[in-house]
């Protein structure tokens, strides 16, 4: 029989000891901790992550990954237009990281009814939007319909606008625009959005693109900009360098997070707080193992003595709770595995757990499982508790002196 069969079937006979009083309850206490660490740990990642991704997405549906505009713009709602035909138009297509290019402007206004009076953005955008992103925030009435042969006359406004307005969907509104000269254009509400950003909601509204074209006097050539969507958003600061170096000197391309700073630092900030979680759960987690080790060593070092009497190594002894620990680990991470999968499913899947959309943007605490984070943190979890063990095993190993041990009561 190999030598490490046996000392697996020691360490399982360690571990089903029925004359160990203590140590079995306390190995069930440390499987149970070590499944509690992970469930908080995956817990933790899955609404982070999640958070995040509905956030980025809220604020992407709304514009894009990219932008691209005129270096005078200066940040306005009246941007400077350039021609919609560009050289690197061709070029950006072509380029397997881009999904889509779709063209827009903005233009300042205000929306009246008969009693109410709000400030309003009008997003004008045309065809080449790409509503699959968007869509899932309209929550009542439909996206805007874009007819070939003139200017839809469909408005799409945010939820904040409708209740401070009291428009409803089919109900006909004006806006006014100060300029020289004054204009004003009606529209009929086709739907209504809610993304939970106050940077949207309390401004925005979409509309077809040729009406912003028609109140600047510009020509069916010209737009405030071109927005960009890629499939990868980890690529994001690369592909917009990317873009930046294709669209010459007079123009400008910054990504969302360039765009809306304070949104993305803010995210950024949750990454800090999982990390000194998990620190504090590893180092609770471990802690427990290394409890649960001398409790085991200490029930048992008459059979360590007995062992080493016979001619067993300290390394074979060593190597033998450390396979106990494995053992306990492998228990608790498969518990706490199945159970934080449990949990996170329901949620993603029912939103039971609600939130104040007001405050957190989101009316659900939102999950993201990602199958390559879970089995990294498994494996880390595993590898930093066996390591912690590791030196308490071989001074136990070299220390326990056999004739002593035997003697132990």
């Amino acid at each position: 029989m190999s030598g490490f069969k046996i000392q697996f079937q020691l360490a399982n006979k360690l571990l089903r000891d029925k004359d160990s009083h203590y140590a079995r309850p306390i190995v069930n206490l440390s499987i149970a901790g070590v499944a509690l660490g992970l469930i908080i740990m995956i817990a933790a990642i899955a609404v982070t992550s999640g958070y995040k991704k509905e956030i980025r997405d809220k604020v992407i549906g709304m514009g894009s990954h990219i932008r691209i505009s005129n270096y005078d713009n200066n940040y306005s709602f009246e941007p400077v237009p350039f021609e919609r035909n560009q050289f690197f138009i061709k070029e950006l297509r072509e380029n397997p990281d881009i999904k889509n290019l779709q063209y827009f402007s903005t233009k300042v206004g205000i929306i009246k009814t008969s009693n109410q009076v709000e400030g309003i953005v009008l997003k004008g955008i045309d065809t080449s939007f790409f509503w699959e992103d968007f869509e899932k925030n309209i929550i009542a009435g439909k996206k805007i319909i874009l007819p070939d042969t003139q200017a839809g006359k469909d408005i799409l406004i945010s939820s904040t606008l409708s209740k401070k307005l009291n428009i409803k969907v089919g109900d006909k509104v004006r806006t006014y625009f100060v300029q020289d000269p004054p204009m004003q254009r009606s529209f009929t509400v086709s739907g209504i959005f809610e993304t939970g950003l106050p940077e949207f909601d309390e401004k925005y509204a979409l509309v077809d693109l040729r009406h912003v074209q028609k109140l600047n006097q510009w020509n069916s050539n010209m737009i405030g900009g071109i927005e960009i969507l890629i499939y990868d958003y980890d690529k994001i600061d690369e592909i917009g360098e990317i873009v930046n170096n294709s669209i010459g000197y007079k123009l400008k391309a910054e990504t969302i997070k360039q765009i809306y700073p304070e949104i993305f630092e803010w995210i950024a900030l949750f990454d800090t707080n999982v990390i000194v979680l998990l620190i504090i759960t590893i180092f609770v987690c471990s802690i427990t193992m290394v409890s649960t080790f001398f409790i085991v060593v200490l029930e048992q070092t008459r059979a360590i003595g007995i062992l080493k009497a016979i001619g067993i190594k300290n390394r074979q002894i060593m190597n033998i709770f450390m396979l106990v620990a494995s053992k306990i680990l492998i228990k608790g991470l498969i518990i706490g595995d199945a159970i934080a999968l449990i949990i996170c499913l329901i949620q993603k899947y029912f939103h039971l757990i609600k939130l104040d959309s007001a405050t957190y943007y989101v009316d659900y605490i939102p999950i993201n499982l990602n199958s390559g984070l879970i089995i990294a943190l498994n494996i880390g979890v595993f590898l930093i508790c066996l390591a912690v063990i590791s030196l308490p095993a071989y001074y136990v190993a070299q220390k326990i002196s056999p004739v002593k041990a035997i003697r132990f009561d």
